[in-house]
């Protein structure tokens, strides 16, 4: 498969991983939109928020609750993050491979661009 995000997962490319499970992996950003900027991925392929289904949504709840731990790590969890999965080409999602991006560090613009 030459899914980037797959080949993150499987080791094949490197990343500054910041949290791993048997599930998720989850890296900086290589192009960070704030001072943390963190993606976080299921190691199976699930390529949108489409594809979530009955067989692989244990790995979502395992994501949201991952977010809150590497919150914490990151020393954003009481200043505030925001959670952001695109999906679809009108919603800007450049991978086909699902991942939600933890973004903090510094006061988020109330406005999506």
């Amino acid at each position: 498969m030459s899914c980037i995000f797959c080949k993150i997962a499987n080791k094949e490319i490197p990343s500054d991983c910041v949290y791993e499970t048997e599930n998720i992996i989850a890296f900086r950003d290589l192009n960070p939109q704030a001072p943390v900027h963190i993606l976080i991925v299921p190691k199976i392929h699930i390529a949108s928020m489409n594809d979530i289904n009955s067989e692989n949504s244990a790995v979502i709840s395992e994501i949201f609750e991952t977010v809150n731990k590497i919150a914490e790590q990151e020393d954003i969890k009481d200043s505030g993050y925001r959670v952001i999965s695109n999906c679809g080409e009108d919603g800007c999602q450049s991978v086909q491979h699902l991942h939600f991006h933890l973004v903090g560090g510094r006061k988020l613009s109330e406005t999506l661009s």
